[in-house]
């Protein structure tokens, strides 16, 4: 079935404040995260699901189980269908307390990034192939956001970002905000070659060393 991503009535900012005020629970899931997230739909979700990545707050463990609903997420938006969203990543619970601070964070992060945001370059986000290939971009920022090297600083901060910009671009019809989304991405994968040839680089020094 496909499925139509629209634009959000309410400020993204508006948005998570609610988000933040109806967890009640102590504990919440994803599926419960969304079912609140309502009718402004999955590309709100994927905004709220990348805040943990953008803000010096973190929530442990996060990275792979939320880089894997943005991934299907993207793969929904390339194939203009409802995304197959797992029981097993849906039913993941996480501590209320642990998420209220993130989603208070993202909606001052929000805030600001609405002053910005507006349509313009319509042809990225109303052309057809194009959204497939947004949904793909949307896809990839997802695959980087799980790579194993959270440790490192802003491995998960530019694909974070990258999702970020993608997916308000699409909501509110903004061509730049979705081209800011494709530098990002690609950014990222200079970003991790490179940390990929310094760790190639260290490993061959200490292999001379250790040989000498």
């Amino acid at each position: 079935m496909a499925v139509e991503f629209k634009n959000t009535d309410k400020s993204f900012a508006a948005s998570l404040s609610d988000v933040a005020t109806n967890l009640q629970t102590e504990k919440i899931t994803l599926r419960h995260l969304l079912t609140v997230i309502g009718e402004q739909g999955l590309l709100l979700f994927c905004m709220i699901l990348v805040v943990p990545f953008l803000l010096p707050i973190s929530i442990p463990g996060v990275s792979t189980v939320f880089g894997a609903v943005i991934i299907l997420i993207g793969i929904g938006v390339t194939l203009n269908r409802v995304p197959w969203l797992p029981n097993r990543l849906m039913e993941r619970t996480f501590k209320t307390d642990d998420l209220k601070p993130v989603m208070q964070k993202g909606a001052e992060l929000f805030a600001r990034i609405e002053r910005f945001i507006r349509p313009r370059l319509m042809m990225l986000t109303t052309n057809p192939a194009i959204n497939r290939f947004n949904g793909l971009m949307l896809t990839f920022g997802g695959v980087l956001l799980i790579f194993p090297f959270g440790l490192i600083p802003f491995s998960n901060t530019l694909p974070g970002y990258a999702i970020l910009f993608l997916a308000a671009g699409m909501l509110q019809r903004d061509g730049i905000f979705i081209v800011l989304g494709y530098i990002l991405n690609i950014l990222t994968v200079f970003y991790f070659g490179a940390l990929f040839a310094a760790a190639i680089a260290a490993g061959q020094g200490i292999s001379a060393l250790l040989g000498s």
